[in-house]
């Protein structure tokens, strides 16, 4: 799994470093770790435990069923459902006849899933029952052919139904530049985009992952993020897969359960977001648990604050923590820290993962130096192609193969990338711009704090002020205040506060929704 590069065209126009030796597929990824480690464990869902072997009959018994029912190689199959086995299981058939997977989040609306279904012209559905009611009537969506649903449900064919087929071996021919899976993206500011990941960009982030992370066949992971998030996909399903680890799934976060969890099955491995670290410590005796086997602590989606980095190493002094950086359109990491760094970097997100190219780039579209603050484009060839059936969108955000991330970010002189704020987050205060990832950052150390968001107020003066949304328990807005103002310039100190203990509003793939935030407080 040596990580020796060429280059190589790709997608008709783009030249990226690839891995010279690579599964070319997904299916083909999944067939190279049945070969290795068949009888290992590879997914516990509850009582239900499923080898390797298992995992790849369980595939081609769905594949062939799916076949028998009509859904040929790139037709999209459409999941909604929480993070289950049959999620694993149903996206490696997908991979065997050559189907494109089109995961759907079991927290979006209505209108979300029929846009989705509609947009992606998916012919089969297969859901969890309690969210069956989701999928709209035959009339609306007349390409989808089939309905499938775990648990009984008026309308929906028994999933047990399709375990009941002669498992299909032969893989269908596809190509590492076709889609494989189709993820829609979070939509902060109009109708979802269809990213295309292809086999190409899975099979090396999955890669990726293992390497840099050092996983083997030894490691179990806790998924607790969705599933059906490019995180939870790549970075628990894909990359175990790979390093032919186990995936202990977890349907819902709960800090005492997950620890509960990580202890009896003796976790290794997990990948989640700050907060979730942070709740750990609120919410439990972190001690009182036996978690001498986790050894690696992925996060992302923003800094990990000192104070957790400081109590997480004191009580659990074999873990490594690793910030990753990515997106759906870069198939997850882009970047990564080594574990060894994180604390006396804890503002970077690591440096480009092998086959990355990352530019810091002007508004004019020129490269700029080391130190120097503009917009993240990223390329290689984990980036998908484009956007499904979405030719506007995918030349407004791809360059030369670039994808324009709309970050607002930096690389240092020893390479290491700093993500400072999405590009319509920055607050410009009378011609100073605040990153309210570094102010956010600052409030999140402050004991007591789970989470807080940094938005503009408007002013008809300054144009724009610093506003703080803080959520926590018996938080004090002087403390706070005395907090920013001795480690912020004066100008980056929020100057005003709103405090709360009820949870950021969050869309469907976990994002905090800066624009709902806004809506609420009357700041649009």
């Amino acid at each position: 799994m040596g990580k020796r590069l060429r280059h190589e065209l790709h997608f008709g126009t783009r030249v990226v470093a690839c891995r010279s030796e690579r599964p070319k597929s997904v299916d083909a990824m999944l067939a190279e770790t049945v070969a290795r480690h068949g009888p290992r464990l590879a997914i516990v869902d509850g009582e239900t435990r499923l080898s390797y072997a298992m995992l790849d009959e369980q595939a081609g018994r769905v594949a062939a069923s799916l076949a028998a029912r009509g859904v040929q190689t790139g037709d999209r199959v459409a999941l909604l459902m929480g993070n289950c086995a049959e999620f694993v299981v149903l996206i490696f058939a997908c991979a065997r006849l050559g189907a494109v997977s089109v995961p759907l989040s079991p927290r979006e609306r209505r209108a979300g899933i029929t846009h989705a279904l509609s947009d992606s012209g998916a012919v089969a559905v297969i859901a969890d029952s309690d969210l069956a009611t989701l999928v709209p009537d035959a009339p609306e969506l007349p390409d989808l052919r089939a309905r499938f649903s775990i648990g009984a449900i008026d309308g929906f064919e028994p999933y047990e139904n399709l375990l009941a087929s002669d498992p299909l071996t032969a893989p269908a021919p596809v190509h590492e530049d076709e889609i494989a899976t189709i993820l829609y993206t979070s939509g902060t500011t109009g109708t979802p985009k269809g990213a295309t990941l292809t086999g190409l960009g899975i099979v090396h982030s999955a890669t990726n992952f293992v390497e840099l992370m050092e996983l083997g066949s030894d490691d179990r992971s806790v998924v607790t993020v969705p599933m059906n998030h490019v995180t939870g996909l790549l970075a628990s399903i894909h990359a175990l897969v790979r390093a032919g680890g186990a995936m202990i799934v977890m349907r819902a976060f709960k800090a005492a359960h997950f620890l509960e969890l990580a202890q009896a099955e003796g976790m290794t491995h997990t990948i989640m977001v700050p907060a979730m670290y942070n709740l750990c410590l609120h919410q439990t005796d972190i001690s009182q648990y036996d978690l001498s086997a986790w050894r690696i602590g992925g996060y992302g989606g923003a800094p990990m604050p000192a104070a957790t980095i400081e109590r997480l190493a004191k009580a659990l002094p074999g873990l490594g923590l690793m910030n990753a950086y990515g997106a759906t359109e870069t198939t997850s990491p882009a970047t990564l820290m080594p574990a060894a760094e994180t604390a006396s970097r804890r503002l970077s997100v690591g440096l480009p993962v092998p086959g990355a190219e990352i530019l810091v780039m002007d508004e004019d579209g020129h490269e700029l130096p080391a130190g120097e603050t503009g917009e993240l484009w990223i390329r290689g060839p984990m980036v998908v192609p484009g956007y499904w059936k979405n030719e506007e969108a995918t030349a407004r955000e791809f360059t030369a193969g670039f994808w324009r991330s709309g970050d607002i970010g930096m690389i240092d002189a020893e390479g290491y990338v700093h993500v400072m704020d999405r590009r319509k987050d920055v607050v410009n205060r009378g011609g100073h711009k605040i990153y309210s990832a570094q102010v956010e950052s600052l409030l999140i150390a402050h004991p007591g704090v789970v989470e807080a968001a940094v938005i503009a107020k408007p002013c008809p003066i300054l144009g724009e002020r610093v506003h703080a949304v803080v959520v926590g328990d018996e938080l004090q807005e002087e403390a706070l205040r005395m907090l920013c103002a001795e480690r912020l310039a004066d100008y980056q100190c929020p100057e005003s506060y709103t405090l709360d203990t009820e949870p950021l509003p969050r869309n469907a793939n976990g994002k905090i929704l800066k624009r709902t935030i806004r809506e609420r407080l009357g700041f649009l």
